[in-house]
């Protein structure tokens, strides 16, 4: 599987809950954009409306061959997801707080483009600044121990 766009944020930002995978439905220039690695996943986020799910803010650049019949960098996407996910997700972001973030996009099985989305919790700053002290600490350590077995 190889990672076309990892939002490195999201850990940073979140509380992870939940992981799924879920297909994509995209045009065809889209579909060469993102093979291309000219996606960006930095401020979307997954939303539930009517029963589907969609990815919205996902910029997916232009594809420069497509020329006239090129697809829009910034609109919504639908996520091809089992019902039983769907409503799950559903049930779950109802709940104050929780929301869908997008991990990575990579090539699945069979070359289909595929999303890893999780459902997660924001952190707050006292947390987050928690989270980067422990970072450094664990850190410290492994330097320390790496030093002492040389």
């Amino acid at each position: 599987m190889k990672n076309l766009a990892v939002n490195r944020t999201v850990s940073h930002e979140y509380h992870i809950l939940e992981t799924f995978e879920a297909g994509l439905a995209l045009t065809g220039s889209e579909v060469k954009s993102v093979r291309a690695g000219r996606v960006s996943l930095k401020e979307s986020y997954a939303e539930v409306r009517n029963g589907e799910v969609f990815l919205v803010k996902c910029h997916i650049s232009p594809y420069e061959a497509a020329n006239i019949f090129n697809h829009e960098p910034l609109r919504d996407r639908r996520l091809l997801l089992h019902r039983r996910e769907i409503k799950r997700l559903a049930g779950k972001t109802q709940e104050r707080g929780l929301t869908i973030v997008p991990m990575r996009v990579y090539v699945g099985d069979k070359g289909r483009i595929k999303l890893e989305i999780a459902l997660a919790k924001g952190k707050r700053e006292h947390e987050k600044r928690e989270a980067i002290k422990k970072r450094d600490a664990d850190r410290e350590i492994r330097a320390a121990l790496k030093g002492r077995s040389r």
